[in-house]
């Protein structure tokens, strides 16, 4: 039996290309490896600075694409063995987060999640 894990995701820059408050171009890979992770019985926490509409429309873009999330912004079970407000995950794919393959799209400044080599970890680490 394979192991579930808790999966929290970022959005802009990670999903989607960086254009808040509007939401970007979807990003390379990103709603392939995360409808593979659902399909194998993975839990994914959408983990952003997003809220109140804008969150909405982070919400329905997951929708949209039929991925499901387990939750926004909060591990739904860590209440029962903490009061921290920090979202409680596995594993964290967030293109700020140091260590996550990212891919500079203008050269410099704008850079996204590279999700082919986060494919690849998930895959190392047994995750895909």
């Amino acid at each position: 039996m394979n192991q579930t894990y808790t999966i929290a995701v970022d959005f802009d820059g990670t999903c989607v290309e960086h254009d808040y408050p509007e939401v970007g171009l979807d990003v390379e890979g990103a709603v392939e490896t995360l409808k593979e992770l659902q399909s194998r019985g993975h839990r994914i926490i959408l983990y952003t600075m997003r809220s109140g509409s804008k969150l909405d429309v982070a919400v329905r873009w997951f929708k949209e694409r039929k991925i499901a999330l387990w939750g926004v912004n909060e591990n739904p079970e860590q209440s029962k063995w903490t009061e921290s407000p920090k979202v409680y995950a596995d594993f964290y794919i967030d293109d700020s987060a140091l260590g996550c393959p990212i891919t500079f799209i203008d050269g410099v400044r704008h850079h996204v999640v590279n999700w082919a080599k986060v494919r690849t970890l998930l895959e190392y680490n047994r995750v895909l």
